[in-house]
């Protein structure tokens, strides 16, 4: 059966200066607000997501975030179940402080799990409204909502599975607008209202 076969031929070596064939980049281009919703969206059916165990510490987290050169990763537990997500802001913000007031410990052991946004708490966009959308809407619901990330879902019509399809940044949507999107600042939860009126001389 081996007989079959032939062993292909060596090129004689890397030239300097090589580099790595990468996929072409479409959210580069630049676009205007009346484009389709779907130039700004990173879509995962080009584009790997990125994801972090959620037994990880936040200090691995981070890493992984500046190595990938991304500030959103989903949290998976036993290898494959999408439980939430945790971007930079979670990490560097004031999360794992109030987890730490909360339970005790130091920054060094806090988990991802310990303050990730948890998978029932993600507010998504459908694919199909966002096929029917523009930049512009987008970019309305970001600021609206306060939000610097929001996933993009995929239902199949035949059975109740989920997939999350796609997602959008406003780092990504400001680079190809070529103008800063300020998103109005969320209310204030209870921790961090207390942690402010315990934090005044």
């Amino acid at each position: 059966m081996r007989g079959l076969y032939k062993a292909l031929p060596f090129n004689t070596h890397l030239n300097y200066g090589a580099s790595l064939y990468r996929p072409a980049h479409t959210l580069s281009r630049s676009v205007v607000d009346e484009d389709p919703a779907s130039l700004v969206m990173t879509d995962f059916n080009v584009t790997q997501p990125f994801s972090v165990a959620a037994g990880a510490t936040i200090r691995e987290a981070n890493d992984k975030m500046i190595a990938c050169g991304v500030r959103l990763l989903f949290v998976l537990q036993d290898g494959h179940k999408l439980v939430g997500l945790i971007t930079a802001t979670d990490i560097l913000g004031e999360r794992p402080l109030l987890y730490i007031s909360e339970h005790g410990g130091t920054r060094e052991g806090v988990l991802v799990g310990d303050i990730m946004t948890v998978r029932e708490k993600i507010q998504t966009l459908t694919i199909e409204d966002v096929n029917h959308a523009s930049v512009g809407d987008i970019v309305e619901t970001m600021k609206q909502f306060g939000r610097q990330h929001i996933l993009v879902i995929e239902q199949y019509a035949d059975d109740a599975r989920m997939t999350v399809r796609g997602m959008f940044s406003t780092t990504q949507i400001a680079r190809q607008l070529g103008e800063t999107i300020e998103a109005l600042p969320r209310a204030a939860t209870f921790a961090e209202i207390e942690l402010a009126i315990t934090a005044t001389p």
